[in-house]
């Protein structure tokens, strides 16, 4: 096969000497690499090394105060995302920027200059979603999607465009295996046609796929570049952390007492396009842990809901320890040990406007006693937020500073770390590591593990099945709300776990892996 950096003609993209810094923290200093035309460009490195501040300095959303571009070879210094895209730069966000009150069309077509007619746009989603194989409906609300439908309306916003250069940040984070192959084929088609694509992942084994060169950040500055066909994942990642890279040891199993549990569970969809629970029933043991996968859409929000309490039913239908715990809401699951980390951190998980310590209390308050007599203790408060940041190695200025400041990997490790540090009897958490790299997505399934190896029974909920089978005990399928029969993770295989994913009966599963 021919070498895909071998590509002629002048580079599309030159970077020199961007710096960035803010108070306390400088994001990017001295960072000098280019891009070619029809080079997909990896930029990797831990979560805070300065990937987002740099691409948001490419797409006119921060002003660098030091260094240059020059794009297409002329000088080139957006002053907004309107200029970005004019000439020819478009963007997938990590965090959506859609309205949840408008419907698809209508928030595509705000991302675009001069929009066509609604009916026309509306032809024009359906025939482009359907040819990459990430189907919209263009009239449904957004606030109705599941992240993993809501990513789809970011990339075929920016596909609508038809860019010169492509930024795609945490692009498949909440894509299955199936969809991330087709976002792989256009993103080669578009390569073909001479689009070159910037692309931020912490999925090594998709960017040794994918991508023709890459560029290595740590902590605001390149330390590397490599070609990613030529290195293994350890490698690169052992190159974004300066270090060897931890593993994971999973401990054996001893079978305990049942700690929570679910019985034929019915729940109708909250929302107009939501998914209604049919039939789940479910048990976890003490010091297990009960891995949960499926493609987006399925189920998993509402099935969390119903787990977390922000969705009551029958009292007798969800039992904690024995406990009928079904009619009881969030606070009081979490005073008797249930607690619950949803896939959402911007906005669900996390407050996006109050500060680090402010949402470690949010969350934190009934079981950490942060507060008494309607008394907020502050400074215990805070020693609470200090304490995830050091053990989640959390990277941020300081407690004070404002969730949505943050990294989504760092708000990540601070969402689940605020969870598991609370120690509870049980928990469920959606999407653990999603949009976190690999040395912190290795610390965090540690921890999980170590808090099973406890004695906590845990749900893990995920659509990275690599990460399911590395950490589970057992095994269930979430398809159109129906969950399948648990099956030991020692016992299954890819075509195994393909059948359940499709909503395969037990019978035909089994004589496959007969």
């Amino acid at each position: 096969m021919e070498d895909r950096l071998s590509i002629a003609g002048e580079d599309l993209l030159t970077i020199t000497g961007l710096t960035k810094a803010y108070p306390g923290v400088v994001a990017n200093d001295q960072v000098s690499f280019s891009i070619r035309p029809g080079e997909v460009h990896a930029l990797l490195g831990e979560n805070g090394a300065g990937k987002s501040t740099l691409v948001k300095m490419i797409y006119g959303l921060v002003k660098p105060d030091a260094g240059s571009m020059v794009l297409k070879g002329v000088p080139y210094s957006p002053a907004e995302p309107r200029a970005a895209r004019a000439a020819g730069v478009a963007m997938v966000f990590q965090h959506f920027s859609l309205f949840e009150a408008l419907n698809v069309a209508e928030n595509i077509a705000l991302g675009m200059e001069n929009p066509p007619k609604m009916r026309d746009l509306a032809a024009r989603i359906r025939e482009v979603s359907q040819n990459y194989g990430l189907p919209l409906d263009p009239d449904q609300m957004v606030g109705d999607l599941s992240a993993g439908e809501r990513q789809r309306v970011e990339i075929i916003r920016c596909l609508l465009q038809n860019p010169k250069l492509l930024i795609m940040d945490e692009p498949t984070s909440v894509l299955t295996p199936q969809e991330v192959s087709v976002l792989f084929q256009t993103l080669e088609k578009l390569r073909g046609e001479g689009c070159s694509i910037l692309y931020i992942s912490h999925k090594l084994e998709e960017i040794r796929a994918l991508c023709d060169h890459a560029t290595i950040l740590r902590l605001g500055q390149k330390v590397a570049t490599c070609n990613p066909r030529q290195e293994t994942a350890r490698a690169m990642a052992e190159m974004m952390v300066g270090e060897a890279l931890h593993v994971p040891q999973k401990a054996p199993r001893i079978p305990q007492d049942v700690a929570l549990e679910i019985d034929q569970l019915d729940v109708p969809a909250r929302a107009a396009f939501g998914t209604s629970l049919k039939g789940i029933s479910l048990s976890v043991q003490k010091g297990e842990i009960l891995g949960i996968g499926g493609v987006a859409g399925n189920g998993q929000d509402e099935l969390c809901s119903v787990l977390s309490g922000e969705a009551l039913t029958a009292a007798e239908q969800v039992k904690l320890a024995g406990t009928p715990i079904g009619d009881l809401g969030p606070n009081a699951r979490r005073a008797l040990g249930l607690l619950a980390a949803p896939e959402e951190r911007l906005g669900h998980a996390a407050a996006p406007d109050m500060s680090l310590t402010e949402n470690a209390l949010l969350s934190g308050a009934v079981r950490e006693g942060l507060e008494h007599n309607g008394m907020i203790d502050w400074g215990k408060t805070r020693d609470f937020a200090q304490k995830i940041i050091h053990r989640f190695d959390v990277r941020t200025p300081s407690a004070n500073t404002a969730a949505r400041a943050l990294s989504g990997g760092n708000l990540q490790k601070f969402v689940v770390g605020r969870e598991i540090l609370q120690n509870p009897s049980a928990l469920v958490i959606n999407q653990p590591t999603w949009g976190v790299d690999a040395s912190a997505a290795a610390a965090i399934r540690q921890a999980l593990l170590d808090l099973a190896a406890e004695g906590a029974a845990i749900v893990v909920i995920s659509q990275d099945l690599d990460e399911l089978m590395e950490i589970s005990d057992r095994f269930a399928a979430l398809n159109e709300g129906r969950l399948s029969a648990p099956v030991e993770t020692s016992d299954l295989d890819v075509e195994k776990i393909g059948l359940m994913l499709g909503g395969a009966s037990d019978t035909k599963a089994e004589q496959v892996s007969a």
